[in-house]
């Protein structure tokens, strides 16, 4: 059954493109999903169906219908994975840079779900439904690096439970913007979807949730610095965020990082170099680290050297 939402207007949204407003306020839905709904006549007001160009009115009452989703099937693949470890509750994965997660919008292939379901099968948990079977954590679609899936969900569970009360070590390396003057610091500042634009993430203190990231310098090169990142939260974008928050955004990130993007890098120079957890069945401490990729070691060969980006 397609679902009814009814969703009041406020004074700051008065004036506004219904499109914008209605993507700015119902969660989760990114604005072309909006506009698909406004078109095929989904919203209403006092029974007139409105268009997406219609300017919001101070106080009114909008009916949202959202048709029901369509199922979607996930194929598996024959991808190759870089397999760091594996048993038969849970394997730990190196995701090249490019490689997205799980299936979403615009990206139904070539995941790394589509090569987990080719190389597990069956044995995956079911924690996270159809589209993201044994995903426990996840990186950015341009952050390589270290990730563990669970092949059932006790191994699901208890490594969920580990992330929620912070004791999954996460360590990442990242190549920032600028000379961090302090040798190492904490940013402990709550993260939510960024007012002004849906589709990014922002340190904000409106519907947001705790987020600290500790970092420490590695090396210098003036206009660089490589940095360590560990993490106390897991929040969409964190270390990203925060980096730029202090001024230091990742270098080659074209959302958070400066309008002139390093294309060279494809993406932030960000690494998942470290995870650490205590294995749900066995309770043994498991800890795991991985090389720094071609396109991270050549970018630091390349600013030691002083060279132009």
């Amino acid at each position: 059954m397609p679902e009814i939402l009814t969703v009041a207007i406020t004074t700051e949204y008065a004036g506004e493109r219904l499109d914008k407003t209605l993507a700015a306020l119902l969660e989760g839905m990114t604005r072309s999903a909006v506009q698909k709904i406004i078109d095929d006549g989904g919203v209403t007001c006092d029974g007139k169906v409105l268009t997406k160009k219609d300017k919001c009115r101070d106080g009114a009452q909008l009916t949202v219908i959202i048709p029901d989703a369509k199922p979607l099937e996930v194929t598996a693949e024959a991808i190759q994975l870089d397999i760091v470890y594996e048993d038969g509750d849970l394997l730990v994965v190196n995701k090249p840079k490019g490689m997205v997660v799980h299936p979403a919008n615009g990206n139904y292939e070539g995941t790394l779900v589509n090569a987990l379901l080719h190389h597990c099968g069956d044995s995956l948990s079911g924690i996270n439904g159809v589209i993201r079977p044994g995903i426990v954590h996840r990186i950015d679609k341009n952050t390589s690096g270290l990730l563990v899936v669970a092949k059932n969900d006790l191994a699901h569970v208890g490594l969920a439970a580990q992330i929620k009360n912070h004791s999954f070590t996460r360590a990442y390396e990242a190549v920032v913007y600028g000379n961090v003057k302090e040798d190492r610091g904490t940013v402990s500042q709550p993260i939510g979807r960024n007012p002004k634009d849906r589709k990014k993430m922002a340190v904000t203190f409106k519907n947001s949730k705790a987020a600290t990231t500790h970092y420490e310098v590695l090396t210098r090169y003036g206009d660089f610095t490589h940095v360590r990142c560990t993490l106390e939260t897991g929040r969409t974008h964190q270390i990203r965020v925060h980096l730029a928050y202090i001024g230091h955004p990742v270098a080659g990130d074209d959302v958070y990082g400066p309008k002139k993007v390093i294309r060279e890098l494809n993406g932030q120079c960000l690494h998942a170099k470290q995870i650490g957890f205590v294995h749900p069945r066995t309770g043994e401490y498991l800890e795991f680290e991985s090389e720094l990729p071609a396109y991270f070691t050549q970018f630091l060969r390349r600013i030691s050297h002083g060279k132009n980006v």
